[in-house]
């Protein structure tokens, strides 16, 4: 199925192929427990940037191989690169047009990456 998502101005627009059942995780870590990014890792073949990439700003922290994507204007960030799948995207379930028909949520400990990274490879693999 192809989503199609946005920040909340609708500034920055993409799209995303994914199953109508999506399997997303919620992540513990300091980042994501204040913005409450709910992850779904695509491969970048199933994602599309439509519109705004000159209206992103790009956030790293600690080791700087993510590149979190803000809106300028609205501040949301509805994807970004992710350090754990840097060949792919992570999508916020939460910006999705329409919603994914059932959503299981999977606790993600990002608080001990280190020990868990591993888990989330597999996601952004063709397959």
């Amino acid at each position: 199925m192809i989503y199609h998502g946005s920040c909340h101005c609708g500034a920055v627009t993409f799209e995303v192929a994914a199953p109508q059942r999506v399997e997303a995780h919620r992540c513990n870590c300091s980042i994501c427990a204040m913005s409450g990014f709910l992850h779904l890792i695509v491969p970048a073949s199933s994602f599309k940037p439509l519109h705004g990439d000159h209206c992103l700003s790009e956030y790293t922290f600690t080791t700087h191989t993510a590149k979190h994507l803000f809106c300028r204007r609205c501040g949301i960030k509805a994807y970004y690169i992710p350090r754990s799948n840097p060949d792919g995207f992570d999508v916020n379930v939460n910006c999705l047009t329409p919603q994914p028909e059932a959503i299981t949520v999977i606790p993600f400990d990002g608080q001990n990456w280190e020990a868990h990274a591993l888990k989330l490879e597999k996601l952004s693999k063709d397959i």
